[in-house]
């Protein structure tokens, strides 16, 4: 839930996801496909809460979670809900972006979330008192962040790898965008995107998921296991038009 990446590449969208996360986590379960009230998604499941961070439906919408909002904030439990059940709330809904905008957040913890709705993104922040919704281009890449675990020197720097990688891999696949994901930075554990902060926190997986007009693929990388897992979804249903 702590760093993430959109790019449109050669007719597909793909958006892809590093967890960081405390050491005394329980493992998260690989991505399997969970029927809900709208339809099918398919996410890799929180061992502790039931929930996820990163999710695709079977009418091709997906949503990813980054701890945090706007600033670092200090965790105050108990919450009503654990974030990861939140994103599932938002994804099982014909309208993603809508659901966030109408539903009641108070007692949920900051949160980022990156929603792909209907073709269109959006970046939905969530600081424990109000929204900041954000309508974002499509046709461009992004990187995010999350502000619980790094600073803005940080978050620059981590721009500026994207933004150069960009530079030199202009139309990227999974497999480079997952290698970008994997090996990019200066050799400091702290802040590279595969992340050690002396065990207490660090990279745990990575999902990616590529998404094409028909099928979405959900590759996830298990590096406490040191495994991966592949799911496929072909969607199904279409959205409803907002």
């Amino acid at each position: 839930m702590c760093t993430v990446t959109f790019i449109p590449s050669n007719g597909k969208v793909f958006i892809t996801s590093n967890r960081d996360e405390k050491h005394f986590r329980e493992t998260a379960k690989y991505p399997l496909p969970f029927l809900r009230k709208t339809g099918t998604l398919v996410y890799p499941r929180d061992g502790d809460a039931g929930g996820t961070w990163a999710a695709l439906h079977e009418n091709g919408n997906a949503v990813v979670f980054l701890n945090g909002g706007l600033v670092p904030h200090h965790p105050n439990p108990p919450y009503r809900i654990s974030r990861g059940l939140v994103l599932i709330e938002i994804l099982d809904d014909s309208q993603p972006y809508m659901k966030f905008l109408e539903m009641e957040l108070d007692g949920i913890e900051p949160f980022t979330a990156i929603i792909w709705d209907h073709r269109e993104l959006y970046e939905c922040r969530w600081d424990g008192f109000r929204k900041y919704p954000s309508y974002l281009n499509a046709e461009m890449a992004h990187i995010w962040s999350s502000v619980t675990l790094y600073d803005e020197v940080a978050i620059n720097k981590r721009q500026y790898w994207f933004d150069s990688w960009r530079k030199t891999v202009i139309d990227p696949t999974m497999s480079e965008i997952l290698h970008f994901h994997q090996f990019t930075g200066e050799g400091d554990d702290h802040n590279d995107l595969l992340m050690n902060r002396d065990g207490h926190v660090f990279t745990v997986s990575i999902t990616a998921m590529e998404l094409s007009p028909k099928k979405g693929i959900i590759k996830y990388l298990d590096l406490i296991r040191n495994r991966s897992y592949l799911q496929q979804l072909n969607f199904t249903k279409s959205p409803v038009s907002p």
